[in-house]
């Protein structure tokens, strides 16, 4: 078990379809101690049955990542109960799911600086607080999307966010590689999660990128929590940096591969 002996902290598990979810899964069962953070109480009483089927763990603590003082409160509640760590998964975004339709131009302001308050400078934020108790090195994951890098429909200024998500893994990358800590950013593809299914016309962006990807078929929680794993290990001692695609191929391809049907548009 390559993660046997380290300690791991999740953030961001919403429900058992969860890509944080499935990184937690896969770790445990590569033998990691894990905790996890939640955001007000409906998160707390789903994410206690669900560390509770991995074996539980001392360290389910609550963390609102758009208050500094609040984010203290939480380190220092995870600094008493294990000391240090080994790892961060960081698997946090928010943007209003209204805005989120039609064009990005007609973006409030309001909706704008906090989509990129939650989804980009928490990483930054938890990732500060992480590196300081992380002094034997270590590794730190977020999550990001190919709507940081392409026009993807009703992805809006959550594509914006993500793109200064993955400059931002490329920055704390030079900023914690003297402390042998390491960065990495995972571009998974679209997923049936509960962040996933606020996108208008989901369905449509499920089918679209399941037929055109390279395996014809889209990932699961287990293609990501592996490829997880081996960043969050020391298997990937030499990487840093870099976004990471777990996509069944999709960003290779550049249209549909013949013989296969274009995904309906009818779709909510």
């Amino acid at each position: 078990m390559i993660l046997k002996g380290k300690r791991g902290l999740i953030m961001g598990v919403a429900n058992d379809k969860s890509i944080a979810w499935g990184i937690a899964k896969a770790c445990a069962a590569q033998g990691a101690e894990l905790g996890f953070t939640y955001q007000g109480e409906v998160f707390k009483k789903r994410v206690e049955p669900l560390v509770a089927s991995i074996g539980g763990s001392k360290v389910i603590v609550e963390c609102d990542v758009t208050n500094e003082s609040a984010i203290d409160t939480t380190f220092a509640e995870i600094k008493k109960l294990w000391g240090n760590f080994d790892f961060l998964v960081h698997a946090v975004a928010y943007s209003n799911k209204e805005e989120l339709k039609g064009r990005y131009c007609d973006t409030t302001l309001e909706n704008f600086l906090n989509s990129l308050h939650i989804s980009c400078y928490s990483f930054t934020s938890v990732a500060r607080r992480a590196a300081a108790m992380m002094p034997k090195g270590g590794s730190m994951l977020t999550l990001s999307y190919i709507g940081s890098e392409r026009v993807i429909p009703n992805y809006n200024v959550m594509g914006v966010a993500k793109a200064a998500l993955e400059a931002s893994v490329r920055y704390l990358a030079g900023d914690f590689g003297a402390n042998n800590i390491r960065v990495h950013g995972l571009s998974a593809g679209p997923m049936k999660t509960l962040a996933g299914s606020a996108i208008a016309n989901a369905r449509y962006t499920f089918r679209t990128a399941e037929q055109t990807a390279a395996l014809n078929r889209s990932v699961t929680l287990e293609d990501i929590g592996n490829t997880a794993v081996y960043l969050l290990s020391d298997m990937s001692s030499g990487t840093s940096g870099e976004m990471h695609y777990v996509d069944a191929g999709f960003r290779c391809m550049g249209m549909l591969p013949p013989g296969r049907i274009a995904a309906e548009t009818d779709v909510e």
